[in-house]
């Protein structure tokens, strides 16, 4: 039999559970290794209020739900025990037996720390402790965070970045010096899973979440992904983590219909499933229920030192009507689609990140035109650190789809950008939704032969360097993956064998030097005063130009692209300065795979006025090309 409840649980720890402010659960609810009168065992706590009863079944005592019952602590919805003798490693699952409909069922739990390698979906009694070594890097991390320093992310699904003989998926300490050396020799300096957290699908990336606080034991023990966090921190990369509260999947020993009742959803169907994914949306108006989900994201944080959470399809939870059709939705209490208890969820999330952990960053995936999403609460935002500039990418990769002939009567999809660059904190994503479902990679995407596909993709990567915004690239991207990314299987590193695919490795490698150490590329990557049109409105030859501008110095960098396969010789462009510019990127340089159209290395400015500019330069601006200047004064 279990023994007395040696409860975790306090007065206070219900009380702001109960009143959805609870941020530290993972600290009570769940299974704990505890020595109740002088016995060794596991404490469990679990919430089911509307269960009749509760039990722990597990091998250790044949699944039986009789042997193990837990008791209820007080009127809270919670029941606990203690068992003597379950140790690290003990399977188990909560036996449920509701007060409705004779349901019963056997749950994984929801606070468990690690779950059975899939397809497999019991629980497993662990411990967290952890030895880490990145002390020095916690201690500089706030310095290392603020917008104003260069951030330029590598998103990496764990299981297909690279394997191992016969195709063995490599676990988390595998990864590690593997991961760790090449993102040091890129220059990346975060980063970002998509969802480690548990998931019974692996064809979901990690989207359909069933473990919210356990890894995914696939690629080994909580431990393991501490020590691949452990040792990225240790060679300077920091570490965001894909985090998903926006709905979670209808798999039987999961959250749904936990206790023989809609607990952790909503029970009409017009707001508690989502119609694009089959999954559960959370309830959260319900109280509990926000205290589970930011435990979740705290947990993530604290106890893995994670470095920032990019929270997964935001927009769906802030619009009811979301992939909804007339009829299909229920508004607000004003007759709005707003789902305003979503939108406080969310407002009081990233209020207590960053009271706990000022240093990180939450990120939003957020596709819509919603004001201010990367504004603090107290000015009416939404509270997150940054956005995914999700316009910019749709915008760049439609033009980039066409025709070069054609490119000039869209002119506008470049330039647009800058129309709204200063409202929020934006991040720049060419991520894994845009190598998916037919999409193709993204070199294959881009229009002419096999010299302009690379072409195209170098200067759309010389682009996005250039632009205001931090940088994310999805893992293949990189070198310019022929193939659209297979969850199933390696990249295919043997490209690399090749001078194009190195080429285009080797401008990666440069941009993110260049992004790194001018802080005219990433100082003022959130205000309006980073970036200055030099010449926005050259359609016809479908060029643009603009200047860089730094905060610490008065470091300037003029960026000129070409979309066309029309080389440019003696460019005219209107510049802030006489003196010598020197040509410190050509994306068209033979060493990238290019044609070698350039500068010879620099310009020298002459006093001739234009674009409003007091000094004008020649510049040669190669086909398809990026071009990066920097003003060094006389010669």
């Amino acid at each position: 039999m279990s023994g007395p409840p040696a409860s975790l649980l306090t007065t206070d720890d219900l009380y702001l559970f109960n009143e959805g402010t609870h941020s530290h659960l993972f600290e009570r609810l769940g299974a704990h290794l505890v020595t109740a009168s002088g016995v060794p065992g596991t404490s469990f706590a679990v919430w089911a209020p509307n269960a009749e009863r509760v039990s722990v079944v597990g091998d250790f005592n044949g699944w039986n739900p009789e042997a193990h019952p837990l008791v209820p602590k007080s009127d809270s919805g919670i029941w606990e025990g203690h068992i003597a003798g379950v140790a690290q490693g003990t399977v188990y699952k909560y036996h449920v037996v509701s007060r409705h409909q004779g349901y019963r069922v056997d749950k994984a739990d929801p606070f468990a720390f690690r779950s059975e390698v899939p397809p497999k979906t019991a629980s497993v009694v662990w411990d967290l402790g952890f030895d880490w070594g990145d002390g020095a890097w916690m201690a500089g991390r706030r310095q290392r965070s603020g917008l104003h320093q260069p951030n330029a992310t590598y998103e990496v699904h764990l299981g297909s970045w690279m394997r191992g003989d016969e195709d063995r998926m490599l676990g988390y300490r595998e990864l590690a010096p593997r991961l760790a050396e090449y993102c040091g020799q890129m220059g990346f300096t975060h980063v970002e899973f998509l969802p480690v957290m548990e998931h019974p699908f692996y064809g979901s990336w990690g989207y359909q979440v069933t473990g919210y606080f356990a890894p995914t034991s696939r690629y080994g023990t909580p431990q393991d992904l501490m020590y691949l966090i452990d040792y990225l921190h240790q060679h300077g990369i920091g570490v965001i983590l894909d985090w998903v509260p926006s709905h979670f999947p209808t798999d039987e020993h999961g959250l749904g219909f936990f206790d023989g009742t809609h607990l952790y959803e909503h029970a009409d169907p017009r707001k508690g499933i989502h119609p694009d994914w089959n999954s559960y949306i959370f309830n959260y108006g319900r109280n509990e229920v926000r205290s589970f989900l930011l435990s979740s994201a705290v947990h993530w944080l604290s106890t893995y030192h994670a470095d920032g959470l990019r929270v997964d399809a935001v927009a769906s939870m802030l619009y009811l009507d979301y992939s909804r059709k007339d009829g299909d939705w229920i508004p607000n209490e004003y007759g709005g689609r707003e789902n305003l208890e979503a939108i406080g969820f969310i407002r009081r999330l990233n209020e207590e990140i960053y009271r706990i952990h000022p240093d990180v960053h939450t990120i939003a995936e957020e596709s819509t035109a919603w004001p201010m999403v990367s504004r603090p609460t107290y000015v009416g935002g939404l509270g997150f650190g940054m956005k995914w500039d999700m316009g910019w990418m749709n915008d760049t990769l439609e033009y980039l789809a066409l025709d070069p002939i054609h490119r000039k009567f869209h002119h506008h999809e470049l330039t647009f950008r800058q129309v709204y660059a200063g409202s929020e904190n934006f991040v720049l994503p060419l991520s894994h939704d845009e190598v998916v479902h037919g999409k193709g990679s993204l070199l294959g995407r881009m229009p002419g032969d096999e010299w302009q596909k690379f072409a195209q993709l170098r200067v759309l990567l010389g682009y996005m360097w250039a632009e205001t915004g931090k940088k994310l690239l999805f893992m293949g991207g990189e070198f310019g993956q022929w193939n659209e990314w297979n969850h199933d299987q390696s990249l295919d590193w043997h490209l690399l064998k090749y001078a194009p695919h190195l080429g285009i490795q080797r401008l990666v490698q440069d941009l993110n030097g260049l992004h790194r150490g001018e802080p005219a590329l990433h100082e003022l990557d959130a205000e309006p005063g980073g970036f200055e049109w030099i010449d926005a409105n050259d359609n016809e030859a479908s060029v643009i130009s603009f200047i860089r501008l730094a905060k610490s110095t008065d470091d300037v960098i003029l960026a000129v692209c070409n979309f066309t396969p029309v080389p440019r010789p003696n460019y005219l462009l209107g510049v802030p300065r006489g003196g010598w510019w020197r040509e410190i990127l050509n994306s068209d340089a033979t060493w990238y795979g290019g044609s070698g159209w350039g500068s010879l290395g620099g310009v020298e400015a002459f006093p001739i006025e234009m674009h409003a500019r007091p000094r004008s330069v020649s510049v040669t601006v190669p086909p398809f090309g990026c071009l990066y200047f920097k003003s060094e004064g006389p010669r």
